[in-house]
């Protein structure tokens, strides 16, 4: 007979153990940075010139958090070359680590934050200019100043309430994106496919309206991924958002207010994080997967055509669960709004022949269209075949 214990620890092996714990970003030279790996290890796979082949540097060193968090979140410090580490240390919850990119050395920095934020529960931005971090979280704005920290310093700084967000948050899961100095929001409830709800940062100002992109193709109305593409040192302009769906990728530019598309990623991963450089686009996928598409600000036709492909420097040093691109994800993870959005896309779920996504397992609920406004609920539970089929069988042994 199976024992409980054998039960759960055979269903925790369906699970990945990085599976919200890994981050990844660029640093101020645009060198892929993969933290905490299917190895628990630290890598810099260099610029996309040579993520084709070799193998990435292991920048592993101490004084790095345990990257035991679910919902671990990494930003560029752009003028300072360095990457702000949140959500990493579950014993510290509320403090950021400093990875100092120039030095490769790392730092603890003590953070101290109001009841009403939840360290372990909100959405964020990083301001390109102000080096401020943005956050929602329980309907509430708050913001925490970096100053030029690229080390932490012997005082704490404080997250600071900034007030009750001017948007709907009843049963929104926040997506928020950084652009000109402005935070944009994805998917907000009772706002149509194709616009966005926008803060102005410098001004402490939400604009009255929802602001409307034109162009050859609309973003859905649902939650997904966003992030910014950097520029060598001015503003971001552009911004990639990804469905979670899968179905494209929408990229928007703030300067025109015009949206268009590039394919979407080839691992369908609900719960893949997602970070840009200057001209690429990567993808974290949650089996430690690792892939990306050139992307070129000035050329909508060029990104139509372009493909994703695997980061082989890193694929070689930290292959991804199961040692395939599978895009599998498992657990839960926590929304800004104080509900719990369940699971990502299940175990097999790849791109098929003309572009849709097919899924192995079954969703509840029905996945958001990626040309309108979506009718489904914003908390759509995905199943797990590998985990149910194991528990079945285990299930039939007691």
């Amino acid at each position: 007979m199976l024992s409980l214990f054998k039960l759960v620890t055979l269903l925790a092996l369906t699970t990945p153990s990085f599976a919200g714990s890994s981050c990844i970003a660029f640093d101020a030279s645009m060198n892929l940075l993969l933290f905490n790996g299917n190895q628990g290890k630290d890598y810099n796979a260099g610029t996309s010139d040579t993520w084709a082949s070799g193998t990435a540097k292991d920048i592993t060193t101490t004084g790095r958090p345990p990257f035991n968090g679910s919902n671990v979140k990494c930003y560029l410090a752009q003028f300072f070359n360095a990457i702000y580490v949140l959500g990493a240390d579950t014993a510290n919850a509320n403090d950021i680590y400093i990875y100092d990119a120039g030095a490769s050395s790392w730092s603890q920095q003590h953070i101290t934050a109001p009841s009403g934020f939840d360290p372990t529960n909100f959405q964020a931005i990083l301001d390109h200019d102000t080096n401020v971090i943005y956050g929602l979280s329980g309907g509430e704005t708050f913001s925490l100043d970096m100053g030029e920290l690229k080390a932490a310093q012997s005082s704490s700084i404080a997250w600071l309430d900034q007030g009750v967000a001017n948007i709907t948050t009843t049963n929104y899961n926040p997506v928020m994106a950084i652009a000109q100095n402005h935070i944009f929001f994805y998917g907000v409830p009772n706002i149509p496919a194709g616009s966005l709800n926008i803060f102005v940062i410098h001004f402490a100002f939400w604009q009255p309206d929802a602001q409307p992109f034109t162009g050859s193709a609309q973003f859905p109305d649902s939650h997904g991924q966003a992030t910014s593409f950097f520029l060598d040192s001015a503003v971001q302009e552009n911004i990639a958002f990804i469905p979670d769906d899968g179905s494209q990728t929408f990229i928007s530019n703030v300067q025109t207010n015009t949206t268009s598309t590039m394919p979407g990623p080839t691992i369908v991963d609900a719960s893949a994080t997602y970070f840009a450089s200057e001209k690429e686009l990567v993808q974290l996928a949650s089996s430690g997967a690792v892939s990306w598409i050139p992307f070129n600000p000035s050329d909508t036709s060029a990104n139509s055509g372009a493909k994703w492909s695997t980061v082989q420097s890193l694929a070689s040093v930290a292959p991804p669960s199961g040692g395939s691109s599978s895009g599998s994800s498992a657990g839960s993870s926590a929304s800004a709004s104080g509900n719990s959005v369940k699971g990502g896309a299940t175990g097999s779920a790849t791109k098929a022949a003309g572009g849709s996504s097919t899924p192995s397992g079954s969703a509840t609920g029905s996945a958001p269209s990626s040309s309108g406004s979506s009718t489904a609920s914003r908390e759509v539970v995905w199943g797990s075949g590998l985990a149910l089929s194991l528990a079945g069988v285990a299930l039939s042994l007691l």
